[in-house]
């Protein structure tokens, strides 16, 4: 079997397996600031800056691969915005219903949020969004995947929208000389599609120091007007 194969629905249930314990005691215990490990809360506020340095007009914004995320981002949403989860998996799809409906918001918030069960790429709307939050992992599907996935980030972004997520420090060199050849030449593939994305789009780049597992947090943004120069890093926050 050709390891390049990957299927959307295998990382979506790996994906599924690390978050799924998570949801179901965020459902029961409804605190915004709740994360699946003591030190999430920090890797939370990174990835949830966007929406924050945007308030308090009210926000387009699209969460992918929920999860640690979600409740955060739905307690920091200002008035009147809008929040759409996407989530492929039937299961966490409902769990993610249940967290929506019996979610405590602070007064005057959140504005609608809407759980659609689909692929991202597969996401049938007209709507542009000023924040995309991405949980998915990136790194575990095949390279064309990967490319279609970022591809579809961009375009659902408004002109000026900024794409958030994450990865922790030193993952993609140390399973680079862990895996097999095969799995290595994939992961190679997909980290050179997210370092071309990264060169070309990024805004700014947080590392998360206080986090189970170290992570930096990436902030992407779709040009307002196209240029011939790709936007470069414009550093790095350590927190």
């Amino acid at each position: 079997m050709n390891s390049w194969t990957t299927s959307h629905e295998r990382v979506l249930a790996q994906r599924n397996a690390e978050g799924w314990m998570f949801l179901i005691e965020t459902a029961r215990d409804l605190r915004p600031a709740r994360a699946a490990a003591p030190s999430g809360n920090a890797l939370a506020r990174a990835l949830t800056e966007p929406v924050r340095v945007q308030a308090p007009r009210p926000l387009a914004v699209l969460e992918a691969g929920a999860g640690a995320v979600t409740a955060s981002l739905m307690s920091q949403l200002p008035r009147g915005s809008r929040l759409d989860i996407v989530e492929a998996d039937p299961r966490f799809a409902t769990q993610l219903r249940h967290l929506v409906a019996t979610y405590t918001a602070p007064a005057g918030r959140p504005g609608p949020v809407t759980v659609r069960q689909t692929r991202l790429e597969d996401l049938d709307t007209e709507d542009r969004y000023d924040v995309i939050v991405s949980g998915l992992p990136l790194t575990n599907f095949t390279p064309v995947q990967a490319e279609r996935i970022l591809a579809r980030y961009m375009e659902l972004l408004h002109p000026g929208g900024t794409l958030t997520y994450f990865t922790f420090v030193g993952m993609r060199e140390l399973r680079a000389v862990t895996a097999s050849r095969s799995e290595a030449r994939r992961r190679a593939a997909v980290n050179e599609i997210m370092s071309a994305y990264e060169r070309s789009y990024t805004i700014g780049r947080r590392t998360v120091w206080a986090n189970l597992r170290p992570a930096h947090v990436w902030h992407l943004q779709r040009p307002c007007v196209s240029s011939g120069d790709p936007q470069q890093t414009r550093g790095e926050v350590s927190q």
